[in-house]
C-alpha cells in the first residue's frame, strides 16, 4: 500500500511505520520532525498537526491508499486532518482506546458497551476518554463507510513510553527483594504494539471498517506470569515479594495501578482485563508470545536507553519511594509474618 502515518515516531506510531516497511508498503509520515530521525525509506512530511494550514501545505497534492492516525489529544486536530484527507485516501485507521467506553466497564464487554460523550470539534485534550471518542466521531464524519476504529487495551512492547514494562525492567534489574502487587494470579489483558500495527495494516489493505476492541485474549496471562517471565528472559537475580492490595493502599503505593489491577481509593476494577475480543480475532488479529514481547522490549531498552517520560503523565520515577519500599519489604519479611 501507499500509506500515510500521522505521527510515527513514538510507541504505536513507530511500530506501525516499521511494520509497514517490513511489509513493503510505501510509507509517508507527517509530524513535527522533532523527536527522532525518520526510518530509512520513509517520505517525511513536516508539520505541526495543530495548524491545519501547515498540514495542508505539507500534504500538497499527494494521495494515499490508507492513513493511520495515532493522535490522543484535542479531537479538533483529528477532525481537521480527516477532512483534508477525505478525498485523497481510501481508508482511515484511528488508534483509539477502550477508554471510550463509559465507566465502570461491564464485565465481558464488547464493542457495544456504552460510550462516553465526545465532541469532534473540541479543543480539550485533558479528558482522555472524551478526546478519543471525539476523535472517533471526527473520523466517522469524514470517512463514514471507510473508517476503522481500533480500540486498544493496554499496549506493551518495544518503544513503550507509558512506563509499564520499561519501569518494571529497570526495577527488577536492581536485584534483591522487590515489591510486586498481588494477587499473582490477577489476570492481565494486553496487546503488543507490533501486533496491533500488523492487524491495522492488514485491515486497511482488506478495507475492514467499524469499531473493534483490540487486545489479547482474556485470561491468557497473569501479573505473576508477566513478572516471572521478565526474570526468565533477563536472568535478573530478583525475588518478587507479593504485597496485598490493602497494604499497598494503606501505605500509599501505586503499584498495580500501572497495569489496571487497582484504582485510586483501593478498589479493584471490573471489566478491565476481561474484554470480549472475539470480533477482532475473527477479523484476523493474532498475538505473539509474551516472552517475545518482553525479550524484545528489554533488547530495545538496552540498545536505546530509557524513553523520555510522557509530558501528559506523571514520571514513573515518582511512582515509588525506595525508603517506603524497604519499609514494606521489612513488614513482609518472614520474620515479621504472623506477629
Amino acid at each position: 500500500m501507499k500509506l500515510l502515518v500521522l505521527g510515527g515516531t513514538h510507541h504505536v506510531g513507530r511500530a506501525i511505520v516499521e511494520t509497514a516497511l517490513e511489509r513493503g508498503d510505501e510509507v509517508s509520515t507527517l509530524n513535527r520532525g522533532l523527536s527522532r530521525p525518520p526510518a530509512p525509506g520513509v517520505q517525511v512530511l513536516i508539520a505541526d498537526r495543530t495548524d491545519p494550514d501547515a498540514v495542508r501545505a505539507a500534504l500538497g497534492t499527494q494521495a494515499w491508499d490508507a492513513v493511520i492516525d495515532t493522535w490522543a489529544w484535542a479531537p479538533r486536530v483529528v477532525r481537521d486532518s480527516a477532512r483534508l484527507l477525505a478525498d485523497r485516501t481510501g481508508h482511515y485507521g484511528y488508534v483509539s482506546s477502550r477508554g471510550v467506553h463509559r465507566w465502570p466497564w461491564p464485565a465481558n464487554a464488547d464493542e457495544h458497551a456504552p460510550l462516553v460523550d465526545g465532541d469532534p470539534s473540541s479543543e480539550d485534550g485533558i479528558d482522555y476518554a472524551a478526546a478519543k471518542r471525539g476523535g472517533e466521531l471526527a473520523v466517522i464524519d469524514a470517512f463514514p463507510e471507510r473508517a476503522l476504529l481500533a480500540r486498544a487495551g493496554m499496549i506493551l512492547g518495544p518503544y513503550e513510553d507509558v512506563g509499564r514494562i520499561p519501569w518494571w525492567l529497570r526495577r527488577l534489574e536492581k536485584g534483591g527483594r522487590v515489591l510486586a502487587p498481588s494477587p499473582a494470579d490477577g489476570p492481565l489483558q494486553y496487546i503488543d504494539a507490533r501486533d496491533m500495527a500488523r492487524w491495522m495494516l492488514e485491515s486497511a489493505e482488506q478495507g475492514l471498517t467499524g469499531a473493534f476492541t483490540v487486545t489479547g485474549h482474556p485470561g491468557a496471562i497473569t501479573i505473576g506470569r508477566l513478572l516471572r517471565t521478565v526474570l526468565e528472559v533477563t536472568g535478573f537475580d530478583t525475588e518478587l515479594v507479593w504485597a496485598p492490595p490493602e497494604l499497598l493502599h494503606e501505605h500509599g503505593f501505586l503499584l498495580g495501578m500501572e497495569f489496571g489491577l487497582r484504582l485510586p481509593g483501593g478498589s479493584a476494577p471490573s471489566g478491565m482485563h476481561d474484554a470480549d475480543v472475539s470480533a477482532a480475532f475473527a477479523a484476523g488479529l493474532t498475538v505473539r508470545p509474551l516472552r517475545d514481547t518482553l525479550a524484545d522490549t528489554w533488547a530495545w531498552l538496552q540498545a536505546e536507553g530509557d524513553p523520555m517520560p510522557r509530558p501528559d503523565a506523571p514520571s514513573p520515577d515518582t511512582w515509588l519511594d525506595p525508603a517506603q519500599e524497604r519499609h514494606l519489604l521489612a513488614l513482609l519479611s518472614p520474620d515479621n509474618q504472623g506477629t
